[in-house]
């Protein structure tokens, strides 16, 4: 059992590090608040330019991806469970805030890691 743990996470770590297309619908930065018992997805615009970087609308600055970067969010979306975030945010809003399905998916499995986390009480880090 532990040889096929291990090699999930190796698959997993593999594909982390893969080259991905920003979504010109923006980015959100998914976080938990363990006493209300809620996943939290805030949700930033931004425009790519054709470098394919993402750039505040409001700046015309590089977005850097790691940092502390202080900006001002569109929407916070909040819920219970991935699904429960997963209709608000793609069924119940427009326009919707992702243009991508690999983006959409990417939620998905990163809203599904959210939620085991704050059911098993452990760390959860955005992939």
């Amino acid at each position: 059992m532990d040889l096929i743990l291990e090699d999930l996470a190796a698959i997993d770590d593999k594909l982390s590090q893969r080259h991905i297309d920003l979504d010109p619908g923006g980015y959100f930065i998914i976080y938990l608040d363990r006493d209300a018992g809620l996943i939290y997805a805030k949700h930033f615009t931004n425009v790519i330019d054709e470098r394919g970087l993402a750039i505040d609308p409001e700046t015309g600055k590089v977005i850097p991806a790691r940092g502390k970067v202080e900006r001002t969010y569109t929407t916070v979306f909040s819920a219970r469970t991935a699904k429960e975030l997963c209709v608000k945010i793609f069924e119940e809003t427009q326009p919707l805030p992702v243009t991508q399905l690999n983006h959409a998916a990417y939620l998905g499995r990163e809203f599904v890691r959210a939620e085991v986390a704050l059911v098993k009480g452990q760390e959860y880090v955005q992939d």
